[in-house]
């Protein structure tokens, strides 16, 4: 083998590693709270956020609700998805909202910490129960086991979904050819009791 060819071999086998350890996206640490009070205890007890933090965040997953949630033509679909009584009305999530589009209810929120550890940049999301008992999150990439505990994430899991605001509320057909909701992405079971 020539010299050149012998370099060219090494060129290309660093780029593929290169290229492999590129493709791994990066994980965070993330937690899941059902409630904001909850996330405030854990915070007195030494917890990955303070209790300020538990604010923030909660009030970056109803804001991220609000925009984003599923919105159903019925109560019944909407229900059938979530669970029986895991639905409101849109006024119920938002002043002014209409009375005849029908919404989950946030049943807890996920948020990460963007930078692993290092204080500062955090991301929010909305969680949801599903009809099985489980729950997703707001953009439907995933769904946990539990809606409380602590794991490592990738940060695709706090991407910001596509507003639902102003659209056409989902009927039952619409709701079925999408095959329901929180069916597009990955399944986790990452949240333990």
């Amino acid at each position: 083998m020539s010299k050149r060819s012998k370099w060219v071999a090494i060129a290309i086998v660093g780029a593929a590693a290169f290229s492999l350890s590129g493709c791994k996206e990066e994980e965070v640490d993330a937690a899941a709270f059902p409630d904001l009070q909850s996330c405030k205890d854990q915070a007195l007890q030494g917890g990955m956020f303070s209790a300020q933090d538990c604010e923030i965040h909660f009030a970056e997953a109803q804001a991220l609700h609000v925009e984003a949630a599923p919105r159903y033509d019925s109560v019944e679909v909407c229900e059938e998805l979530h669970g029986e009584g895991a639905c409101g009305t849109e006024a119920t999530a938002r002043e002014g909202g209409s009375g005849s589009i029908f919404m989950p209810l946030l049943a807890g929120y996920l948020v990460g910490n963007m930078l692993s550890g290092r204080a500062g940049t955090s991301a929010a999301q909305p969680l949801y129960k599903t009809k099985d008992g489980r729950f997703t999150n707001a953009a439907r990439s995933s769904t946990f086991s539990n809606n409380r505990g602590a794991t490592k994430l990738s940060t695709s899991q706090f991407a910001r979904p596509a507003t639902t605001l102003g659209k056409q509320p989902m009927s039952r057909a619409t709701a079925i050819s999408r095959s329901g909701f929180g069916k597009s992405g990955s399944d986790r079971s990452k949240f333990g009791g």
